[in-house]
């Protein structure tokens, strides 16, 4: 599929996202971060708030779930947001 260059519009929780052109939520690919109301969900929430919250991002989607979400590789710039999340959500 084809990687797109989107804005965040808004973080729901450590591994979900909203672009403005999309109208289903984003799911990072191989990130499970605790849910929100879970220990480390608020904090997961935040460290994604903070690599992308009102950023472009490039969104190179791999797969969808059962929600109809995009399960994507997400990069801002060089940064590897999966990446980055996948290692500050590690139990």
């Amino acid at each position: 599929m084809a990687k797109r260059k989107e804005t965040v519009t808004r973080v729901i929780d450590g591994d979900t996202f909203r672009t403005s052109s999309r109208k289903h939520s984003v799911r990072l690919a191989n990130v499970d971060a605790p849910e929100k109301g879970r220990k480390g969900g608020a904090k997961a929430t935040k460290q994604l708030k903070s690599l992308i919250q009102g950023k472009k991002v490039e969104v190179n989607t791999v797969a969808r779930d059962t929600y109809g979400r995009a399960v994507a590789k997400v990069k801002r710039g060089r940064i590897d947001v999966n990446k980055a999340m996948a290692k500050s959500t590690k139990k």
